[in-house]
């Protein structure tokens, strides 16, 4: 037995002997076969690059691309094949001024910061004179992502299980209100829009708050024509249109024929629902100030503005790149104009729009904004590592769109559960921010906690700059107290 078992462990060792010899020969013949072959095609590639003309050579395309960004080459090949308006999903992608060039002034010995331990308060109230007002636990909202209009019903139950969960509301977007949607989401913004489902009673059934859309950063006040094969099944049912009927949403409301109308409108969806907070969704351009003033007069409970940075399902380039304002320019001309006019206690500021870290989002709240939206940050947090599903084959959205090839792959309920947790991390950093400050409440952060380092940004936003000036304290003498 025992010279049996010898023999069997000498032949394996034999075996695997020449196994890894032979694959070692194998490595060392590929490498003295390939390594010239690989030579010669560098040197062939290298002396076509340094001698060929422009006009053969592949070289023309990066002076090209230097001149042109690659992704406005591939847009521009799509415009050349479809002869169409093409829509780009997400935002735009140029770099609009943001909230980079503002940084915190730390709590140290002029105000100590605030105890780890202690508890912050981060909770908002939006419309506080209402009669109905919405509180919520956390500064961060989930904004609009319409059913049938952009995303799938198992986004939109993922979206309300996990707003639920951090305390927060969620936007119901432009899409009709699902019914389940109104139970999983206990604190839902129901969008009102000019598209005819939005007029259906039972849409603001449940309703938290009631947004009226006029505009939103990636899309302006533009309408919007949903194709019909694109909403056929539950979309179209809950829309109510015929088959083969495309869905509409206009660019104006059917109601408003002019500025003054929109009083009647507040009031009419005040009554009907009971006294929750009704507010306007805007974009920002150059005319802010008297959107604003119409709808304060209005009576409005809230105004949500979307920055040009904001996103959407998809959109033309040309309106997300080339209109309305920066967020920020935005959110400091609107909270300008609401101190101006005595309405800063009365009417509740919420901003979107380019807004990826706790950062950002408590910078803007230093400027003066109440509650911030997120939406896509808040969907790339959803997909996490369900993206795996799709790529390399497919772009990750094809999991939560309406239409999607991949939405019965999505798991909703691991969706649900990664967005309590992104939303639960961005409140405790900034809540740790709040703490470096040397403060215990949102409400406490102001403007005085921020340092411009640049002189433009200093003048857009009223912050004192970082950098030395002739005013600064370092030309002030020793106080008395202090020697």
């Amino acid at each position: 037995m025992r010279s049996g078992t010898g023999c069997a462990l000498t032949r394996f060792w034999i075996t695997f002997a020449a196994s890894v010899a032979g694959t070692s020969l194998v490595l060392l013949l590929c490498v003295f076969l390939i390594r010239p072959a690989l030579q010669w095609v560098v040197k062939f590639f290298i002396r076509r690059l340094m001698s060929d003309t422009y006009s053969e050579n592949l070289i023309e395309m990066l002076p090209a691309f230097m001149r042109m960004n690659p992704h406005h080459v591939f847009e521009n090949s799509l415009r050349a094949h479809s002869g169409k308006v093409i829509e780009r999903p997400f935002g735009s992608p140029r770099r609009f001024p943001h909230f980079d060039q503002l940084v915190f002034s730390p709590a140290q010995l002029h105000r100590f910061p605030t105890e780890l331990q202690t508890e912050v308060d981060v909770k908002v109230t939006i419309g506080p004179q209402a009669r109905h007002p919405l509180h919520i636990d956390i500064p961060l909202l989930i904004s609009g992502m319409g059913f049938g209009v952009g995303v799938s019903d198992k986004l939109r139950h993922a979206l309300a299980i996990g707003a639920s969960k951090a305390g927060t509301a969620v936007n119901s977007g432009q899409g009709p209100v699902l019914p389940e949607e109104k139970n999983l989401a206990k604190k839902l913004i129901v969008q009102y829009h000019s598209a005819s489902w939005a007029r259906f009673p039972e849409m603001l059934e449940r309703a938290a708050a009631v947004e009226i859309r006029f505009g939103q950063g990636a899309l302006a006040g533009v309408g919007v024509a949903l194709p019909a094969k694109s909403i056929e099944g539950r979309a179209r049912e809950l829309m109510r249109l015929p088959a083969g009927v495309d869905g509409v949403i206009p660019s104006r409301f059917p109601e408003l024929l002019e500025p003054k109308d929109l009083p009647k409108l507040v009031n009419h969806l005040r009554e009907v629902t009971s006294g929750i907070p009704i507010g306007v969704k805007m974009s920002a351009g150059k005319y802010l100030e008297r959107d604003m003033e119409i709808a304060v007069c209005a009576g409005v409970d809230f105004i949500a503005i979307d920055g040009g940075q904001a996103g959407t399902k998809a959109a033309p380039p040309i309106l997300q790149d080339d209109f309305g304002l920066p967020t920020i320019y935005a959110l400091c001309r609107a909270v300008r104009f609401l101190e101006n006019n005595k309405a800063r206690n009365n009417v509740t500021l919420l901003i979107g729009g380019g807004f990826f870290t706790p950062g950002e989002c408590l910078k803007a709240i230093a400027l003066g904004a109440d509650g911030i939206y997120l939406g896509t940050a808040a969907l790339w947090a959803m997909t996490h590592t369900q993206v795996t599903k799709a790529v390399p084959w497919e772009p990750p959205t094809q999991l939560v769109y309406y239409d999607g090839k991949l939405k019965d792959q999505f798991d909703e309920e691991q969706a649900a559960t990664h967005l309590h947790q992104f939303l639960t991390s961005m409140v405790e950093e900034m809540k740790l921010g709040i703490r470096a400050l040397g403060k215990t409440s949102l409400r406490d952060v102001c403007p005085d906690d921020l340092l411009a380092l640049d002189e433009w940004t200093a003048y857009v936003t009223g912050v004192s700059p970082g950098y030395p000036t002739k005013n600064d304290d370092a030309s002030r003498p020793l106080s008395q107290e202090n020697r």
